[in-house]
């Protein structure tokens, strides 16, 4: 029998083998980088931009990519050199911004820019209901994109986030605006908002007891208005009771009490929000035609189509019309009038969004496991999947759910 060979090893390699092992941490890897593209948008006078350059950074110390096309953030007060140094790439060309497979934006794109769109594309940004046309929705369907709406996008508790956070500036803004409003340098009647010694204080009136009406409620009470809030949820007013810290006068949509003071009103808030489609219409024509000349409408609610039937959405280039001798103003993008404020808003929700989708190997795969973010979707790789939209203008919708899981 052969002598069997033994191969020597180094005593290095075996020495420290039964001896205590550093502990070695798990590093985690990232599945997959975005490509996130910022165009510079044009439309409604819009000053707001999806991301603050403190978000760039974030975004790009994960191994994001960011493309921002110069001048996107300037409205906002917020220059290239800011974002360059974040982290961005500043390009020239929208071309190379919509080369991007996740496209942001705070307005809804134009047909000009989804032109530009390639299949498969992710588009985040605003729907803003009362300017969606039939047009609009077969050009996203022909480009096979994803397209989510900001404000159906819920969270895990089942609220709206983006709403919420835009809703409390629009609350704040739609008061300070009606205010400026009932000036007769605005053509107003005159009156301070509010209330002095020895005058009588304005009256408010408040439709929705939601984020954005607490928002109003909370400025006016504090300008020292006389106010009133409707909503046919009872718990809601009673936390907005709660919330403000001071007695309120409260009442669902009781039309007889709405009508009375409605008609001594001299500024009435819109801010009813429907968590899916057009918001309900809660004020008439009637009502309007019969309240006190000079009086100011501030519809929040035009984004989903304005719950007073006399709105019609206004730009910021022309924010006001008057009707029957009030004073309306629906601008959409009411949180536009502070648009730095707003951005950095926004930015605060899309961040963690966007960091979860990387780690998950992008939004198609966060869909899977989010059904808040499933709720923003309303065209799925040339698919409408939105009941409201499909109703509205007679097409076929069908359900996300069941989109998603045909392809398991």
């Amino acid at each position: 029998m052969a002598k069997e060979k033994k191969i020597p090893i180094p005593s290095s390699l075996t020495e420290g083998h039964l001896s205590p092992q550093a502990e070695m941490l798990a590093v985690e890897h990232k599945k997959g980088a975005l490509y996130i593209g910022i165009p510079k948008v044009e439309t409604n006078l819009e000053n707001r931009i999806a991301l603050v350059p403190a978000a760039v950074q974030a975004l790009t110390a994960q191994g994001h990519r960011v493309v921002i096309e110069a001048g996107a953030g300037a409205k906002a007060n917020y220059s290239d050199h800011r974002y360059s140094e974040a982290g961005a790439e500043i390009v020239y060309e929208k071309e190379k911004v919509f080369n991007a497979h996740i496209v942001l934006q705070v307005a809804p794109p134009t047909l000009d820019e989804i032109s530009r769109f390639h299949p498969n594309q992710v588009i985040i940004s605003p729907l803003h209901l009362p300017a969606l046309t039939e047009e609009f929705i077969d050009a996203l369907r022909k480009k096979k994109v994803l397209a989510l709406a900001m404000e159906y996008i819920q969270d895990d508790s089942g609220s709206f986030p983006f709403v919420r956070v835009m809703s409390e500036l629009a609350g704040m803004s739609a008061m300070l605006t009606a205010a400026e409003l009932l000036a007769t340098t605005s053509g107003g009647k005159g009156i301070l908002l509010g209330g002095i010694a020895g005058v009588p204080p304005t009256k408010v009136v408040t439709l929705g007891a939601g984020v954005v009406g607490e928002s109003a409620v909370r400025v006016a009470l504090g300008l020292g208005a006389d106010v009133r809030v409707f909503d046919n949820n009872v718990y809601k007013l009673m936390r907005l009771q709660q919330h403000v810290g001071q007695r309120v006068n409260t009442s669902t949509f009781n039309p007889a009490q709405l009508e009375k003071e409605l008609l001594n009103a001299d500024v009435v808030v819109g801010a009813v929000h429907s968590k899916s489609g057009r918001a309900p219409v809660i004020v008439t024509e009637d009502h309007i035609a019969q309240m006190k000349t000079g009086s100011v409408v501030v519809d929040v609610s035009i984004d989903q189509g304005g719950c007073i039937a006399t709105s019609e959405m206004t730009t910021h280039a022309n924010p006001t019309f008057v009707k029957h001798g009030v004073i309306h103003y629906c601008v959409p993008n009411i949180a536009s009038k502070v648009p730095r404020t707003s951005s950095i808003a926004i930015s605060n929700i899309l961040v963690p969004l966007l960091l979860a989708a990387g780690k998950q190997g992008g939004i198609e795969e966060l869909l899977y496991d989010h059904s808040g973010l499933r709720n923003g979707v309303y065209i799925y790789l040339g698919r409408l999947t939105n009941a409201y939209i499909g109703h509205r203008f007679g097409m076929k919708h069908t359900d996300l759910d069941l989109l998603i899981t045909s392809q398991l």
